[in-house]
């Protein structure tokens, strides 16, 4: 059975039906009803008129470029996330992933003399298999994902400790090396508009296709999603996989811009990447989020570290600033949500 393709955006649907019929007075509390990215928004903008304030140069070009390099490996591994959590998934390996690709790769290069090519497709191969194994313990074991992708991010983390023995893999090639730091225009870097690409992909994708209504219905109920005919298993597998692919680019992307493979690269990288997209309006609950909530978030939580390292704040208190930003960013989530289910209850 195929699913029906009714031509509405299921949240955006349900999100109209909420707010349907109330007074002009509350176009704002409309609004933030109905975009998944606005509390997004509303932190960005409050956030960059105090880092304007605290640091007068925090807009200036060099470091809107600085920011926005940062930005885009977070970004890659926020679009996979994001679809993750919207079928109401989790995935705690990315970090690891990550590293392990980046190494397989470097490894690839130096030790067993691959082609460049050759080497990069067997790092892209290496977060594959790590996201189909996944999604393998997730849709085939019934294995909580916390859990599972907990295991493979020690697995995945271990072996990088077993190749490497805490020795980072370098000198990687020259023209390895150049890959990310080819630049547009002059100054922007290739990694800026490559990971916004792949977000608008992945909107247009979510927003545009059967597969990603299929995605919003199976985080918004999967059980009425399996009845109208949607492949559980097969969807939650895609993304899954797509995940380790997206987790393994960002990896090799950053091994290319270090000219090394690190052995503790990705580390606490799930956490950022999760933070982001929660704080970009993905609903942990899944069924809501967009892609460009998203992207903003993944800004957010690099402009956020490069604010606290120009003031000197200590990494340690950094991790105690992104913890307070997720908390309050899922408590965001859930005051919409029971925002959304008082009003629906009221028009009903």
């Amino acid at each position: 059975m195929k699913v029906k393709n009714t031509g509405i955006h299921p949240l955006k649907d349900r999100q109209k039906r909420v707010v349907t019929g109330r007074p002009h007075g509350h176009k704002f509390t409309n609004w933030f009803l109905c975009k998944p990215e606005s509390g997004i928004i509303l932190i960005l903008i409050l956030f960059v008129l105090f880092a304007t304030i605290v640091n007068p140069s925090f807009l200036s070009y060099r470091n809107v470029i600085n920011i926005s390099r940062a930005s885009g490996f977070t970004l890659i591994g926020v679009v996979g996330m994001a679809m993750i959590l919207i079928i109401g998934g989790l995935d705690l390996s990315i970090g690891s992933v990550y590293a392990l690709a980046a190494l397989i790769c470097g490894m690839g290069m130096t030790a067993w003399g691959l082609p460049i090519p050759v080497a990069i497709l067997l790092g892209l191969f290496t977060g594959l298999v790590c996201g189909a194994i996944n999604g393998l313990l997730v849709v085939y074991t019934d294995i909580p994902a916390m859990i599972a992708t907990l295991g493979m991010q020690y697995i995945a983390r271990g072996l990088v400790s077993v190749l490497t023995k805490g020795v980072p893999i370098y000198p990687l090639p020259d023209a390895f090396v150049q890959i990310e730091s080819t630049r547009l225009a002059g100054s922007i870097p290739i990694v800026v508009p490559f990971s916004i690409i792949l977000a608008i992909m992945a909107h247009l994708i979510l927003s545009k296709t059967v597969f990603g209504r299929s995605v919003y219905a199976i985080g918004g109920n999967q059980e009425a999603a399996r009845i109208s005919g949607i492949n559980l298993r097969k969807t939650k597998m895609t993304i899954y996989i797509l995940m380790g692919g997206l987790a393994s680019l960002a990896g090799i992307l950053m091994a290319s811009r270090l000219g090394s493979a690190e052995p503790s690269t990705g580390a606490g990288l799930e956490m950022k990447v999760i933070c982001a997209a929660v704080i970009g309006g993905i609903s942990v609950s899944g069924g809501m989020g967009t892609m460009f909530g998203a992207m903003l978030g993944a800004f957010f939580m690099e402009a956020l570290t490069n604010s606290l390292t120009v003031m000197k704040i200590s990494v340690y208190w950094q991790n105690v600033v992104f913890g307070i930003v997720l908390l309050l960013s899922v408590l965001l989530d859930q005051y919409k949500r029971a925002m959304l289910r008082r009003n629906s209850i009221k028009t009903s």
